[in-house]
């Protein structure tokens, strides 16, 4: 499907924990059923990946000790 928004930056990691990939944010659900999705759809997830990719970046953070 041509011109349909897609996040995807072909860093294409899925987070064990989270199961987010780490490059875009999606779940592997989300993934499978992009291209089936209609552009509304496709833009209320992206709407909330950022939020995901910045708790998936805070969880890897490593931890200090004070």
């Amino acid at each position: 499907m041509s011109g349909a928004s897609s996040p995807c930056i072909r860093i294409c990691v899925i987070d064990p924990a989270s199961k987010l990939c780490e490059g875009c944010g999606r779940t592997l659900q989300e993934i499978a059923q992009w291209s089936r999705l209609t552009e509304t759809e496709r833009l209320s997830i992206m709407a909330t990946l950022e939020e995901r990719l910045s708790s998936l970046r805070d969880d890897a953070a490593p931890r200090r000790s004070t």
